[in-house]
């Protein structure tokens, strides 16, 4: 892939993740909030536990830390499991009336979320080897580097007065928090409520 169309591809994907992963997130848990609307409130809360992954990712990349791809990866794989895993939401949320504009909203955006996350899944496929490398490697790495260009531009904008190796820290940190609360689901929560959210 010519180097000018993988960058224009790379930011792309980051503005698309931009408007589908936090923008219009937000704005449907305000909305959910607001019109006290608690099957599509719980998902989207649901949602942003999911998918703070991918804001651990970001803080891995701004350091450099080849662990960053790896978590990129698995989180557009868990965001449209987590859309989509929750029985009892699920039900609720097929029960609204079906033209009313906070479900359509909704319907529409996790449809296109699952879609983004699909094809966002098979765009880093060939980058995923990054997640293998050494330091050094990943700098030196043309491929990976186009990869790393949109985290280093969001830490020149919003965290220039911070150290990479900082930023990194609390990326790891955060991925700990994230591993103990996915190990705390997936060995007792589940096994005790399977795919019900509530109760």
């Amino acid at each position: 892939m010519a180097p000018s169309l993988l960058q224009q591809l790379v930011w792309m994907d980051y503005r698309l993740a931009v408007l589908f992963t936090v923008s219009i997130p937000l704005v449907l848990l305000i909305w959910a909030t607001v019109q006290r609307n608690e099957a599509i409130q719980r998902q989207m809360l649901i949602y942003w536990k999911v998918s703070s992954l991918l804001a651990i990712s970001v803080l891995l990349l701004i350091a450099a830390m080849p662990l960053g791809f790896l978590t990129g990866f698995l989180a557009r794989i868990l965001i449209p499991i987590s859309l989509w895993f929750w029985l009892d939401l699920n039900d609720e949320i097929d029960d609204l009336p079906r033209f009313r504009p906070l479900r359509l909203a909704f319907t529409s955006w996790r449809w296109a979320t699952t879609v983004y996350c699909g094809l966002g899944t098979l765009l880093t496929l060939p980058v995923l080897r990054c997640g293998f490398l050494n330091h050094l490697g990943l700098l030196q790495d043309k491929q990976c580097l186009s990869w790393l260009n949109p985290p280093f531009g969001f830490r020149d904008l919003l965290l220039s007065s911070y150290k990479p190796g900082f930023v990194g820290f609390f990326g790891v940190l955060g991925l700990v928090v994230y591993g103990l609360y996915l190990l705390n689901f997936l060995l007792a929560r589940l096994p005790r409520q399977g795919r019900i959210a509530l109760g």
